[in-house]
């Protein structure tokens, strides 16, 4: 159990438990491994910079890439032939917002197992119509846009909000490359009604006609006139098309083919609180589970689990559904270890159909997504003894409707998991009459039959546009994925007959 009571960590608590109090969560916790990774409060910072400093999944997936490039991996292409060897590292993007790195064992054995940990990196967000431009009203520029996910919800209202995310440029011989942009500054605005005129100013809001963000005030834009009118550029803001073409130095702007942009928070992610135990920032979920898993794999000793396949999943679109092909529902992560297997097949390995399917039933799947801490204020929200606290450690998530892909057999591997790494687990599931959500953990688990469990760290202001983590949290999901990656082959001996 933990040494440090609910009641020091939340001193208004009732030192008593009742049906409206929660006593400490169950924890596992033995003696840590000798340190090998920094301390948890030292990756606070690093994370709070990746959340300020990538504000769409394309960012996301670029910083990434780059950190492992640095770190020796070698990106791959789908499109081409893959050269792989035991020992070494590699990384594969989809769509420029899907990605998955992995690293292989210096004995890995063909139909050995993958050690998996997988979470999304998009986010709720508001994105712009492929026809932006907006009828001026009373004199303003307004911008088209529609949400994404629960994007365009109350807490929307009356940000500093920027527009970032992709373009696509044609050069001068015709070819089309993917280029990022970020207007960092207060770009748009999405007004309040003051209460003053009554019941409308309280909603409901409609969200085609009463959150249409102010980018600037009418103006003599001037023309596209001498550019086509059935070019890309001639179909958005003039002054839009000014900003994103000076941001990539480009001067013809039917160079540009077109883009996907989207609003965001322009405010940083922060430390606060008294003590500086708590990060506040913009695109925590999930950003979190993934760039601490990213940062896991990095930390993971090389010499350990030397037989098995080390790999992290970061994927597109779970907010809306995972369906498309840069989602978890796609075979982006199938079809790469299917590669993965067929590349060391030919190099001698056994032969046999049963190949995958042996690697997949040797696998274990981490499906790592944010979960609600315990809210102060809604503690009847909470079941009795599943309120997951910030800065304690990962918390496994439950369901008894099959949203999420735990059981009894997950939960114990990572239990063994967290002894061997000296981390601590929480445990959450929601009240009957509460509505459940979902994570990438069922169709992953269920397309490749590996075990698996959803586990993701704890946040506040879930769906916000500013949510809340604990300073601790980025370096204690770093500090388990790294034990899960390094210990996979010893718990795995352990559960052959599970």
């Amino acid at each position: 159990m933990m040494t440090r009571s609910i009641n020091k960590m939340y001193p208004n608590f009732p030192s008593t438990a009742s049906p409206s109090t929660f006593p400490p969560p169950q924890v596992t916790s033995l003696p840590a491994r000798p340190r090998t990774l920094k301390k948890p409060i030292d990756y606070a910072q690093p994370f709070c910079d990746f959340l300020s400093s990538n504000p769409t999944v394309f960012h996301a997936v670029s910083a990434i890439s780059k950190s492992l490039l640095s770190a020796g991996f070698t990106q791959l292409s789908e499109r081409s032939a893959w050269r792989l060897h035991q020992g070494g590292k590699y990384f594969v993007i989809r769509n420029g917002s899907s990605l998955i790195a992995f690293t292989v064992g210096t004995k890995y054995d063909v139909n050995n197992g993958v050690a998996i940990v997988a979470g999304h990196v998009d986010a709720l967000t508001a994105r712009l119509k492929p026809i932006s431009k907006v009828d001026g009203n009373a004199g303003y520029t307004q911008l088209g846009v529609a949400p994404y996910a629960g994007g365009l919800n109350d807490t929307w209202w009356d940000r500093d909000l920027g527009i970032a995310g992709r373009v696509l440029v044609k050069d001068d011989k015709g070819k089309v490359a993917s280029k990022l942009v970020d207007l960092h500054e207060p770009i748009a605005r999405i007004p309040t009604l003051a209460p003053h005129f009554g019941a409308i100013s309280s909603g409901p809001f409609n969200q085609e006609t009463q959150m249409v963000p102010i980018v600037g005030l009418e103006s003599d834009e001037g023309s596209f006139a001498e550019l086509p009118a059935d070019t890309f550029a001639a179909s958005q803001p003039p002054r839009l098309v000014k900003a994103i073409a000076g941001k990539l130095a480009i001067s013809d702007y039917s160079k540009i083919v077109n883009w996907e942009l989207e609003l965001y928070d322009v405010t940083p992610a922060t430390l606060g609180g008294l003590d500086k135990e708590f990060i506040y920032g913009g695109r925590i979920d999930d950003k979190l589970c993934s760039w601490s898993a990213i940062e896991g794999l990095l930390a993971s000793d090389p010499s350990t689990s030397p037989s098995s396949i080390k790999c992290v999943g970061l994927f597109d679109d779970e907010e809306i559904g995972s369906l498309l092909r840069q989602g978890a529902r796609g075979n982006f992560l199938p079809s790469t270890i299917e590669r993965i297997v067929d590349t060391f097949s030919n190099k001698g390995g056994p032969a046999g159909a049963n190949l995958l399917a042996q690697t997949y039933a040797n696998s274990f799947l981490i499906s790592a997504d944010v979960t609600h801490a315990v809210n102060p204020n809604f503690l009847g929200a909470y079941l009795h003894n599943h309120a997951p606290r910030l800065n304690v450690g990962l918390t496994v998530s439950s369901s008894g409707s099959g949203h999420l892909t735990t059981d009894a057999v997950s939960t114990a591997f990572l239990q063994r998991i967290a002894e061997k790494t000296g981390a601590k687990l929480q445990f959450f599931q929601v009240r009957n009459d509460t509505r459940e959500g979902g994570t990438v953990g069922p169709m992953l688990s269920s397309a490749m039959g590996v075990r698996a469990v959803d586990a993701g760290l704890a946040q506040l202001s879930m769906h916000s546009i500013r949510a809340t983590c604990g300073s601790l949290d980025p370096g204690l999901g770093v500090e388990i994925f790294a034990g899960f990656f390094d210990h996979f082959e010893a718990v795995d001996a352990e559960f052959r007959e599970t």
